[in-house]
């Protein structure tokens, strides 16, 4: 049973037709006192409730309803209903603990695929008791590479959460593989046969935003010689991949928030709205629950993407996976270069598990790939290994005292060193970006002489 609560007889009347039409059972109250006389009792599958009662208009009402039907029914996914103008409310309602918000008035489409994605995914947390490994022959994960703990929690996630509509956050530092995460999810998922596409919004500049997302008619403004598409155009019916969220300016948030909530966007120069079904999966490796705190970012867009928050482990927190990943990367460069296998002796795989790398599973693809082609060998050694990585000494990081921060700050310093501050060449050899390097020289209190 859905049930819901909301004072306006039109409200209540509407949404219990649409719910009988989708075949739902569906109880519609008007008052706080009538639903706490339900949730007291039964446990619906499902609430929609309003945040603004007759007898208040600060919402005050409402969160104590939430407050009060959490108390009762903990389990019960609970989304709000609220004017765009209050989406203040729905946001100290996530924090109370509803599970989603949808603004008034909404696309009947958009609420019944939120509907849908709060009920799956509340059936499958009860449901769900086989692993990754039980599942091996159903569950997709191409190109993701080893078997450690950590990986193994994060993809058993992703196979409970992919085939439901739900908005995904993926975090962790860069170079840790988070668009492969974001493939893994989209091919698990019922959008599989859809399109996949990829946006970094940190290469999007603000005056460019909405025609790279929403398109453009020719004519829209000076340079707009000819019709474009734009992104969530391209992802209609499949699979939007939001990368770098975290640099997205927050003019330019705001009208990603309205898209991602009414699912309606307008392309420049056509004031025609458009319709598009897509599914959003998110990535950054900033913090943006501090970014919220510093108002850097906004706390409704912070909730509406991250739903489901899937955090992928450092390198150096799944060790264990380095000599797959090495042998995975080394066997990719020599088929693209038409090079007999290559081997590795015990030391120099020891040697790689040991190290700090800032940037990850990039720093070590990379290292892999350079030391494969400069030393040409059928086996190569530790010492190999040595001479293309740039380290404070020779030794592993068990074997000296140094915290593994203490040895990144290190790294980047006789990295910085050997290539003169050349901070392009720097990153290219620690497999960070510009940005990502930019975060840990600050990170390390590193100064750039200019």
């Amino acid at each position: 049973m859905i049930l819901v609560i909301d004072d306006d007889i039109s409200i209540r009347t509407s949404l219990s037709f649409m719910l009988k039409h989708a075949h739902y059972d569906v109880q519609a109250v008007a008052s706080p006192k009538e639903a706490i006389a339900i949730v007291r009792t039964t446990a619906p599958e499902l609430i929609l409730m309003d945040m603004n009662y007759s007898l208040s208009t600060s919402g005050d009402e409402g969160i104590t309803l939430l407050k009060q039907v959490k108390l009762f029914q903990p389990d019960t996914p609970v989304i709000l209903m609220t004017a765009w103008g209050s989406i203040n409310l729905a946001v100290k309602g996530m924090q109370a603990g509803a599970q989603d918000f949808i603004t008034k008035p909404w696309n009947n489409a958009a609420l019944m695929q939120q509907i849908e994605t709060a009920l799956a995914l509340n059936t499958k947390k009860k449901t769900v008791e086989e692993t990754v490994h039980e599942k091996k022959g159903k569950f997709d994960r191409s190109h993701i590479i080893g078997k450690s703990k950590a990986l193994m929690d994060v993809l058993k996630t992703i196979e409970q959460i992919a085939d439901t509509n739900a908005s995904v956050l993926i975090t962790g530092e860069s170079g840790t593989g988070k668009e492969l995460i974001a493939e893994a999810v989209h091919r698990n998922s019922t959008r599989a046969k859809k399109p996949f596409v990829k946006v970094n919004l940190g290469g999007i500049s603000q005056s460019l935003f909405e025609s790279e997302m929403f398109g453009h008619k020719k004519g829209a403004f000076t340079d707009a010689s000819s019709d474009r598409i734009g992104r969530f155009e391209m992802a209609d019916k499949g699979t939007i991949f939001l990368d770098e969220l975290g640099e997205l300016d927050l003019s330019c948030q705001v009208k990603l928030l309205r898209v991602l909530q009414e699912q309606t966007f307008e392309v420049l120069g056509d004031s025609r709205p458009r319709k598009v079904d897509i599914r959003v999966v998110s990535a950054t490796n900033a913090n943006l629950q501090k970014m919220v705190k510093e108002r850097t970012f906004r706390e409704d867009l912070f909730y509406r993407v991250n739903l489901i928050t899937v955090h992928l482990p450092a390198l150096r927190e799944r060790r264990e996976d380095i000599p797959l990943l090495v042998r995975h990367f080394a066997d990719k460069q020599c088929e693209a270069n038409g090079l007999p296998r290559v081997d590795f002796t015990p030391e120099a795989m020891k040697f790689l598990q040991n190290l700090p790398y800032p940037g990850n599973i990039r720093e070590l693809k990379n290292l892999v790939e350079r030391t494969l082609l400069v030393c040409n060998k059928k086996t190569l050694d530790a010492n190999d290994f040595k001479t293309q990585v740039v380290l404070p000494d020779v030794k592993t990081t068990d074997q000296n005292d140094m915290t593994l921060d203490e040895s990144e700050r290190q790294q980047i310093l006789r990295t910085l060193e050997k290539y003169d501050n050349n901070l392009t060449q720097v990153a290219t050899v620690l497999g960070l970006t510009r940005q990502t390097l930019y975060r840990r020289l600050e990170k390390h209190n590193i100064k750039i002489e200019a």
